[in-house]
């Protein structure tokens, strides 16, 4: 299991994906979900994975390969919009399932799904969510986060706290605390933890941190939150008696 997070807000976009893959308890390895693919000042594509490794390794990859080759409908650098990015990330995901599908299912699960942010220079920042089928869904100022993975913990604590108009470092930190929520409850997502923070515009991919666990800024965040909630809690009256 995996838990990759994209935050769409006005003024950009953070990106965040934990490194644990595992295939039973007994096989478990650090991997990057966070892939760039990047022409500096003309275009910016972040592309977070998360389900079957062989599976998003592969359409990853296989996007990396094609990329400049100059192929119509695969190339992500000749791709006008980030809609026609998201296509190409479904459309090769499909390819991908068609072949490796039926020989991966006696064994487990082959699917895979991404997110895909990023800007390309003539039209704003935006995020897609593409599903195991190669279809996607685009975040809006609505529906500003988009999950993949083990989303259920940590999805309670943006709901309550996430606007379109927090600063990218407001983002960032429910980001983190977001995977907090999901790694004390899920043993299956652990750091490190790959956090991007794309200023929109900029068209560069330079604000790329990484949060291993003894991390100290990292260590402080859980431990302050975690005090804070024990804090509150106790202050908060305790509800009435009955009878």
């Amino acid at each position: 299991m995996t838990y990759c997070l994209g935050i769409l807000t006005t003024t950009g976009l953070v990106l965040a994906a934990d490194s644990r893959s595992n295939a039973g308890v007994d096989h478990v390895q650090r991997v990057c979900k966070l892939t760039t693919i990047e022409n500096p000042g003309e275009r910016v594509i972040v592309i977070l994975s998360a389900g079957n490794l062989a599976t998003s390794q592969a359409v990853v990859t296989g996007l990396r390969q094609a990329a400049r080759g100059g192929v119509a409908g695969h190339d992500l650098f000749a791709a006008r919009t980030l809609f026609d990015v998201a296509q190409i990330v479904g459309d090769k995901l499909r390819a991908v399932s068609e072949r490796d599908g039926k020989f991966v299912e006696p064994y487990g699960d082959p699917t895979a799904s991404f997110l895909v942010g990023g800007q390309i220079r003539g039209e704003p920042h935006r995020l897609f969510e593409v599903y195991a089928p190669g279809n996607f869904a685009e975040a809006s100022d609505r529906s500003p986060f988009m999950q993949i993975g083990e989303t259920k913990y940590g999805k309670p604590i943006l709901d309550r706290g996430l606007q379109t108009d927090v600063s990218l470092d407001e983002a960032a930190k429910l980001a983190l605390l977001s995977f907090d929520a999901t790694m004390r409850s899920n043993l299956s997502v652990g750091a490190p933890i790959d956090l991007m923070r794309y200023r929109a515009g900029s068209l560069s991919a330079t604000d790329l941190a990484v949060f291993d666990e003894d991390n100290a800024y990292w260590q402080g965040l859980r431990q302050r939150y975690s005090d804070g909630l024990t804090a509150l809690v106790d202050s908060l009256p305790p509800p009435p008696h009955g009878g």
